[in-house]
């Protein structure tokens, strides 16, 4: 079982797959990075001042009960909230992931378009007597001896 497991672990199949997920998780990380901490505060800005991190729906008071300045507060006192800000940045997020992907996955296949060769030209043709395959050029078949049109 052990062999066949390790059969099955270092085909090429498998450890792309694996490559791939570390390399997904890794650019996540600079997308959620890039969304939270670059493109979110001058929109946030752009809307007045607006933290979309700290946005929320404040659902039950905790102990001690409402206002609470901000969402971290709101969570210390044990308040039952619906971040809908970090929602928010979270679907930004996938879409900008989406967008990448998409032009990644474009680019790969036009890559693998130009490297495809043309087909090459036939070198060979069927006898129309024998069926047998023979040099485009020939004049007479090398297996029937037949005549034929060039």
């Amino acid at each position: 079982m052990l062999k066949e497991f390790k059969a099955f672990a270092v085909r090429g199949n498998v450890i792309d797959m694996a490559v791939g997920i570390i390399m997904g998780t890794a650019f996540g990380a600079i997308v959620s990075s890039l969304v939270k901490d670059i493109i979110m505060p001058p929109v946030g800005l752009l809307l007045g001042g607006v933290d979309f991190q700290s946005l929320y729906w404040l659902l039950k008071d905790g102990s001690p009960a409402a206002p609470y300045a901000s969402l971290a507060d709101a969570q210390a006192a044990g308040a039952v909230t619906v971040n809908y800000g970090a929602f928010i940045n979270l679907v930004i997020t996938f879409l900008i992931v989406t967008v990448v992907m998409f032009f990644l996955v474009r680019a790969v296949i036009r890559l693998q378009q130009a490297d495809a060769a043309p087909p090459a030209a036939p070198t060979t043709r069927e006898c129309p007597y024998c069926l047998s395959a023979i040099p485009i050029k020939a004049r007479r078949c090398a297996y029937c001896t037949s005549e034929l049109e060039p």
